[in-house]
């Protein structure tokens, strides 16, 4: 994984991103580690991830079946419906985009920073 990518580890964490996307763009992926098409969809978001894009997005990592309890802390806290895989935008402390499965894009995912 990139170095660029922070792991969501612990609940305190959550606040943390809130106050920073006050000032830039935040990428959550939500990882199911024993789902194929989670496995995927990661896969492809990390071979087109770039070092700039960082630049754009503060990404984060969430291993969604290690820290259950803060996915749905995180669907709870951004109003978004859990699923797995997913990835959420998070700007002015709010969900701005959430896609999952095979609706998750590189592309898109960039355009929406």
């Amino acid at each position: 994984m990139d170095n660029s990518w922070k792991t969501i580890k612990d609940p305190s964490q959550i606040e943390e991103i809130k106050k920073e996307s006050q000032n830039r763009s935040i990428l959550i992926f939500k990882h199911s580690t024993r789902c194929s098409i989670s496995a995927m969809a990661w896969d492809r978001l990390k071979r087109n991830w770039k070092a700039e894009d960082s630049e754009k997005l503060s990404p984060y990592y969430l291993d969604l079946i290690r820290y259950r309890e803060l996915s749905n802390e995180i669907a709870e806290r951004f109003a978004v419906e859990h699923e797995s895989p997913q990835v959420l935008i998070i700007k002015n402390g709010e969900a701005t985009y959430h896609a999952s499965h095979m609706g998750i894009d590189y592309h898109t995912i960039i355009s929406q920073a």
